[in-house]
C-alpha cells in the first residue's frame, strides 16, 4: 500500500510537470501573426537572430525584417507598412536633424557600441576627438597629419538618415561637421556597405557598429580607449547609443511578445552579448 501511495504521488507529480510543460508550449504556439520590421542596419543582426529564435518557439508567427537606415524605421511605422521601426535613437523625441515621430513608443532593446574603422593598410591605431573632427570636416586630408603614412585620407560616411551617423557625429565628433568633398569622399547606405567599402579601399576611414567589426577592417582607439563592450560598460568609451524598436502606440499581440523576448534576460544575456551588443541592464 505504501509503495502504491509513493507511485501514485510520483505519477501525480509527473502529470503536473507534463501538464505545465504542455500548457507552456500551448501558450507559446498560441501566438500567431505576422511582424514586419524595418529600419536600422546596425540593429539588423540582432533582429534577425531574435526572429530566428522567436519563430522557433512560436511557429505560427512570421517575421520579415529589413534594414535601410534608422530613419526608415519610424517612417515605415508612421505609414503603416511596418509594425516595428528599428532605430538607433529614440524617435519619439527630437534629435538634431529629425523631428519626433508623434504617437510612437520607443521600446529600448539594446546598447550599441560604435567604432571608428580604417582599412588595414592604415598605420594609425588611435585618434582623438579633434583629429576625427578635422578628418571628417575635411581640414585634415593626409594620414601623415595624424601620425600615419604620407597618403590621402579617403573618408567614407553613411547617408543622411543613418542612426549610426547621428550617433557618431554627436559623440565621436562632438557635433562636428561631416562635409562632402568631390575628392576622396564616399557615402554608403548601410552598415554592411560601410564594412565592404572600408575593407576594399586603401587609406579609408569610416565608422560602424561593433557587431560588424572583424579581421577585414581595423577598429581604432578613441582618445586612447579601445572600442570594447567592457569599456562601454565601465564608462571609459563614449561612442555608443541605445537601440530602439519603435511602435505605433504600445505594442500588442505578436509584436509585443517579440519585443518582450528581445528584452528578456535569456536573449539579452545570450545571443545579444555574443553579437557584441550590450544588455540594456548593464547600463543601469
Amino acid at each position: 500500500m505504501k509503495l502504491f501511495k509513493k507511485l501514485t504521488l510520483a505519477a501525480v507529480t509527473s502529470l503536473v510537470a507534463v501538464t505545465t510543460l504542455v500548457g507552456s508550449a500551448s501558450a507559446a504556439s498560441g501566438i500567431s501573426g505576422k511582424i514586419t520590421i524595418n529600419g536600422s542596419t546596425a540593429l539588423l543582426p540582432l533582429t534577425l537572430q531574435a526572429a530566428k529564435e522567436f519563430q522557433k518557439i512560436n511557429p505560427k508567427v512570421r517575421i520579415s525584417a529589413s534594414g535601410k537606415g534608422s530613419v526608415t524605421g519610424p517612417q515605415a511605422v508612421k505609414k503603416g507598412i511596418a509594425d516595428i521601426g528599428a532605430c538607433d535613437w529614440d524617435a519619439s523625441m527630437d534629435v538634431p536633424g529629425f523631428k519626433a515621430f508623434e504617437g510612437q513608443v520607443a521600446n529600448k532593446v539594446a546598447v550599441i557600441p560604435f567604432a571608428t574603422v580604417t582599412n588595414k593598410n592604415v598605420k594609425v591605431n588611435n585618434l582623438t576627438t579633434e583629429q576625427l573632427k578635422g578628418i571628417f570636416s575635411g581640414k585634415i586630408t593626409n594620414w601623415k597629419e595624424v601620425g600615419g603614412d604620407n597618403a590621402d585620407i579617403v573618408v567614407i560616411t553613411r547617408a543622411f538618415g543613418s542612426g549610426t551617423r547621428v550617433n557618431y557625429q554627436a559623440k565621436a565628433l562632438a557635433g562636428g561637421d561631416i562635409v562632402k568633398k568631390a575628392k576622396n569622399y564616399k557615402e554608403v547606405g548601410s552598415s554592411g556597405d560601410m564594412k565592404t567599402a572600408v575593407a576594399t579601399t586603401p587609406n579609408a576611414i569610416g565608422y560602424i557598429d561593433l557587431v560588424y567589426v572583424n579581421s577585414d577592417i581595423k577598429a581604432l582607439s578613441y582618445n586612447g580607449v579601445q572600442p570594447t563592450t567592457d569599456n562601454v560598460i565601465n564608462g571609459s568609451y563614449k561612442i555608443w547609443a541605445y537601440g530602439y524598436y519603435m511602435t505605433k502606440g504600445q505594442p500588442t499581440g505578436a509584436t509585443k511578445a517579440f519585443i518582450e523576448y528581445v528584452q528578456s534576460a535569456k536573449f539579452q544575456q545570450g545571443s545579444l552579448k555574443k553579437l557584441k551588443f550590450i544588455p540594456i541592464s548593464a547600463m543601469r
